[in-house]
């Protein structure tokens, strides 16, 4: 087959991400449509606003921390980087991916380009950035149901679906491990891995791996443990929205413990592994609802707490984003500075 034809073969065909939105639509009103049958809506929305103002502060704060956690990582795998622009730029990204079905995160890589590329960072470094931050993150939820089910084991409170789930974690963690640490090796091994990646029409992944993965190596050097440290804090600070949210609404600890809470959280957050919908809409409530009803919680109050939770983490970084975004427009942000000659990725302030 000529490169021509095998180009044409690959070409997506009209009309089908055009189906692909509308089947993920279609998935998240069916999923809530479920959620949501035979349950008194007004009760969950007296759990809602029976929060105190103090409750309702407590989780303001939180959810703004969690957000400005999204900002900690990338300023650890992106060096010179300042807070408000990282903020500027996950925000923004952010907003795109929970809004925009099927194509969402593309888009928003290709935003985490533009915004770098205008600020001085060439895309040899971004494609570092965004290859070292993914791969943490994806190391953190594929380790976390781990953790949380040992966790919850230790309470004597793991059940068959649970300890499926934590394996099918695992299994995850090690290849990815195993792959990652393979580029990594040698600049061989990398472009062995990019031979097997690239196999198509498309030549020289080999050389655009070996090339990442001597910046990689560079970065992980001498930062591993921030990006570590960064990528935990992000984690767990979203679960602790969820934590508290749940403490708010009135479902106690007796009820569903904090161990308890974690493995939930751990499951959905890889239930998203793979993006269905736009910012897991409809799969993250789905696992949270039945996990947590399951483990002890009223339906209800879940409900409430679920919903409450999902504003504060997938609605409110769409109002920030797009505040962000236009921040960036009309600010200036976009005057492009110029990286230093070690290419380190410092810009100016």
């Amino acid at each position: 087959m000529s490169e021509q034809a095998a180009a044409a073969a690959k070409r997506p065909r009209p009309g089908r991400p055009a189906v692909r939105v509308v089947l993920s639509v279609v998935l998240v009103a069916a999923i809530f449509w479920y959620l949501l049958k035979g349950i008194d809506l007004g009760n969950v929305w007296a759990n809602i606003t029976a929060m105190t103002w103090l409750e309702l502060a407590t989780l303001a704060v939180i959810a703004g921390w969690n957000l400005a956690t999204y900002a900690l990582v990338w300023i650890s795998v992106t060096p010179g980087l300042s807070f408000w622009r990282a903020m500027a730029m996950t925000q923004s990204t952010t907003a795109v991916a929970n809004t925009v079905p099927v194509v969402g995160a593309p888009i928003g890589v290709g935003m985490t380009y533009g915004m770098l590329g205008s600020w001085g960072y060439s895309r040899s470094r971004t494609t570092t950035a965004v290859l070292v931050s993914g791969v943490w993150s994806a190391f953190a939820q594929l380790g976390l149901p781990v953790r949380a089910l040992a966790l919850v084991a230790l309470q004597g409170n793991a059940g068959g679906a649970r300890v499926t789930a934590a394996l099918v974690g695992i299994a995850g963690l090690v290849g990815a491990v195993v792959v990652f640490a393979l580029v990594l090796r040698s600049d061989e091994m990398a472009k062995r891995v990019g031979v097997l990646a690239g196999r198509g029409p498309v030549a020289g992944w080999e050389l655009a791996t070996v090339k990442s993965r001597s910046r990689t190596v560079d970065l992980l050097e001498h930062g591993w443990l921030p990006i570590t440290v960064a990528t935990l804090v992000s984690h767990l600070s979203l679960y602790l929205v969820l934590l508290v949210t749940l403490r708010h609404v009135g479902v106690s600890n007796t009820e569903v413990n904090w161990a308890e809470v974690l493995a939930v959280f751990a499951f959905a957050r890889l239930a998203t592994a793979i993006p269905f919908t736009p910012g897991g809409a409809g799969v993250v409530e789905a696992v949270l609802i039945g996990g947590l009803v399951g483990a002890g919680g009223d339906r209800e109050q879940v409900t409430a707490a679920v919903l409450v939770f999902r504003a504060l983490t997938w609605g409110l970084p769409i109002l920030v984003g797009i505040a962000t975004y236009l921040w960036w427009r009309r600010r200036g942000l976009r005057r492009p500075v110029q990286e230093t000659a070690s290419d380190v990725g410092v810009v100016a302030p």
